[in-house]
């Protein structure tokens, strides 16, 4: 099995609601994301999948969030409360919808350098 990994940041304002504390209130994070794929075969050339390919993948899921307002402007979250481990979830659902080559096996979502939510699936 092969594992890769692209990486990308994107910066939001957002609030969790039905939190108590200082988080119920409108602020934002840089996040990073980091998305993990794995593979069981590699091509002629030796690649499971071009790099570049993975990268405007996740680009074009996380330039949809860059710089809103999550729970008002992205539909997902006027029902899903914008927590780490829901971005997660959302991007690897979106990335689930757009690579097809290869399996996406998990997203992480730093919402700063000490903290950090992943989404997977388990697979049998």
């Amino acid at each position: 099995m092969y594992e890769l990994m692209v990486k990308d940041i994107f910066s939001a304002a957002h609030n969790l609601r039905g939190y108590k504390g200082k988080c119920e209130r409108v602020h934002g994070h840089n996040y990073t994301v980091e998305a993990y794929f794995t593979a069981s075969e590699l091509d002629s050339i030796g690649l499971a999948v071009d790099f570049n390919d993975l990268k405007r993948s996740l680009k074009k899921i996380t330039d949809t969030l860059d710089h809103r307002y999550l729970n008002k402007e992205i539909k997902y979250f006027r029902t899903n409360n914008t927590s780490a481990e829901n971005i997660a979830r959302y991007i690897y659902e979106g990335l689930k919808k757009t690579v097809k080559k290869i399996l996406v096996s998990k997203v992480c979502v730093w919402e700063s350098d000490g903290s950090m939510a992943a989404y997977y699936e388990e697979h049998c």
